[in-house]
């Protein structure tokens, strides 16, 4: 009998979880599917059916450890044994620090790094009484270098990394079989500038180059079968953006500073009450399916050479790492 992967992917609503999703679909996966709203679930669930697997959708907010271990419970029950968990689910907020009410900076806390530590917990129970399994944080290149106006979101992929660091080292301190790797994803085409809390006059939009989020889902099927590796990078964006952070980071802090406000929003004027996902899915009762697509498609890329690299790290040389420092530091310079 042939065995169909068990998969479990957080988040999985919409944006990056959703076209990884499908992915997995595309090669007869069993596919749980763990988010808050019932519209952009049972939208989901028909996405990967119709590419060729199995859905199982559970309605489950990802920052209740209690909705997190049911719902794990719920797929092995359902599939058998997991053999992939992937930690997607986010929420955000687009405002200065100041702005910030210490409720919702709790509340992305608790969705956009303790939902990543508590859907790793429930994996890794059973992960390792069987030695064997995957678990897949997205991550994103703000988790290596923070802008302005997401000091939440920027705080929560920071602590993802240091969490998994630390997790990486005890399994690998018990020779586990168990592996556990982080997929860093540029700016992506999402819903989520649409749907999370803005208290910017504008519209918030990603920062060029933005990649689709099929391009995010290639890279994290990518790790889930190669998860040996620490990490792996999706997007031209990382490059600059860690190679600024080694090399120049005071004058990147100064160009930050300068550019961040502007670069994050569209010219198209905001109201204060548009709605939100913060405390409620905005695809939840009463709410719509928003797909895997933001409302960037015109200006989104398909396709992205450096996930090419990325998979083929030892490709690159140390002395072309250090020539695009360099040149990235020589860039900002003349900012």
């Amino acid at each position: 009998m042939i065995h169909r992967q068990v998969v479990v992917i957080t988040g999985a609503s919409a944006g990056i979880a959703r076209a990884t999703a499908r992915a997995f679909g595309a090669r007869g996966a069993q596919v749980a599917l763990l988010a808050r709203g019932r519209a952009g679930l049972d939208s989901a669930a028909k996405d990967v059916e119709n590419a060729g697997g199995n859905a199982l959708a559970i309605p489950t907010d990802v920052a209740d450890y209690t909705q997190v271990e049911a719902a794990a419970g719920q797929v092995e029950d359902n599939f058998g044994p997991i053999d992939v968990w992937i930690n997607v689910a986010f929420t955000s907020i687009f405002a200065p620090f100041h702005e910030i009410k210490p409720e919702e900076f709790r509340r992305v806390t608790e969705v956009s790094y303790l939902g990543f530590v508590y859907g790793t917990m429930a994996a890794l129970t059973r992960m390792r009484s069987r030695d064997r399994g995957t678990i897949v944080q997205v991550g994103s290149a703000l988790g290596e270098r923070s802008i302005p106006l997401q000091s939440a979101y920027c705080g929560a992929k920071h602590a993802i990394n240091g969490f998994t660091e630390s997790l990486r080292t005890e399994l690998m301190h018990e020779g586990s079989n168990v592996h556990v790797t982080v997929v860093q994803m540029p700016a992506v085409n999402t819903p989520q500038f649409s749907w999370v809390l803005s208290r910017l006059p504008r519209h918030p939009q990603p920062v060029p180059p933005i990649y689709q989020p099929e391009v995010a889902a290639r890279g994290v099927v990518f790790a889930a079968d190669h998860p040996q590796r620490k990490q792996y990078w999706v997007g031209a964006s990382t490059v600059g953006t860690l190679l600024g952070q080694k090399i120049a980071p005071a004058l990147l802090d100064r160009y930050l500073a300068r550019t961040g406000y502007r670069s994050q929003q569209t010219a198209e004027k905001v109201g204060p009450g548009r709605p939100h996902n913060l405390w409620e899915p905005v695809d939840g009762q009463g709410g719509h399916d928003h797909g895997a697509h933001g409302v960037f498609d015109d200006r989104a890329h398909s396709r992205a050479p450096q996930l090419w690299f990325s998979h083929h790290a030892g490709l690159l040389s140390a002395a072309t790492v250090i020539a695009t420092g360099v040149a990235a530091g020589a860039w900002l310079r003349r900012r």
